[in-house]
């Protein structure tokens, strides 16, 4: 008599498991299908808002519009409960970049009924939700560009806190001047000084040194004129501070991650992707990878 134990079954899965590898991951033929019918139904519903905003495509197509709007919102809806249903952790899908963003879509359409129709605007964030782009055609050199411009920025912050106080205490010297030289000059009946308080020379200040010049307010005194040179020359030095800290940053960081070992599988525990495609366990919190 064979001592042998037969095979051991193996546990079919769940229809929450089912649907959570349709839902979030991208490595299956269904699940690919999944999130690209997802993007094209993103693109339409930014489009349906975009051409609402047009009044003449809104005075002849008010309905539809409305139609479609809603269509698209009962749509995600139900895509958004979905991901709740199936995620092993719902809490960490709702409060994640994503889940927030998966909200945020579908929540100005219900809006509309406590606030004006002009909420509904608002919808176009979901152009955020495009960003799974990345994931789901497996562009993983823009995902690796992504993450070491996001580590160089960080890495980089204190450098950046540097910087902006820096800008922060020019403006507020340069706008406490021009109050003080242009703030009584008297101008032209019908225009306004513009310097009538520091806060007003501060936007002032702001705009000159960002290169922007809306010339909605100018000094017309010589000082005044001196002055607003002297923030311009300081304006056209800065501009290239930021870029600089971060290229050099960049350069010194030096990683580079080969595209096709990155992986589209989305932690169950905590949401997070970005997995090598052999991984086992994320390298975020630790957790089994389905």
């Amino acid at each position: 008599m064979s001592d042998s134990k037969p095979a051991q079954e193996t546990k079919p899965e769940t229809w929450r498991e089912r649907l959570y590898e349709i839902i979030f991951e991208a490595d299956t033929h269904a699940g690919k299908l999944f999130d690209v019918v997802l993007l094209i139904a993103i693109l339409l519903s930014v489009l349906v808002i975009m051409l609402e905003s047009v009044e003449s495509f809104d005075d002849l197509y008010d309905f539809q519009f409305h139609i479609a709007e809603w269509f698209f919102t009962i749509l995600f809806t139900i895509e958004y409960v979905a991901r709740i249903i199936c995620a092993r952790r719902p809490l960490r899908y709702v409060f994640s970049f994503y889940g927030v963003v998966d909200l945020l879509s579908i929540l100005p359409t219900y809006l509309i009924f406590m606030e004006s129709d002009e909420m509904q605007r608002l919808g176009v964030i979901r152009a955020l939700r495009l960003l799974r782009v990345f994931r789901i055609f497996k562009l993983g050199h823009m995902l690796t560009g992504a993450s070491e411009l996001r580590h160089a920025i960080w890495t980089s912050r204190s450098k950046i806190i540097v910087f902006l106080t820096t800008v922060l205490i020019a403006v507020v010297i340069e706008g406490a001047a021009l109050h003080l030289v242009e703030g009584s000059v008297e101008r032209e009946p019908g225009v306004e000084n513009g310097f009538d308080s520091i806060p007003q020379s501060m936007y002032w200040a702001i705009v000159t040194m960002t290169t922007v010049g809306y010339g909605d307010v100018t000094p017309v005194t010589p000082l005044g004129k001196c002055l607003a040179a002297m923030i311009m020359f300081f304006g056209y030095s800065l501009i290239i501070v930021p870029t600089g800290i971060v290229t050099a940053e960049l350069a010194h960081s030096g990683s580079k991650m080969d595209p096709s070992l990155i992986s589209t599988q989305v932690c169950p525990e905590c949401m997070r992707e970005g997995h090598d495609s052999n991984a086992t366990f994320c390298k975020f919190c630790g957790s089994r990878l389905n």
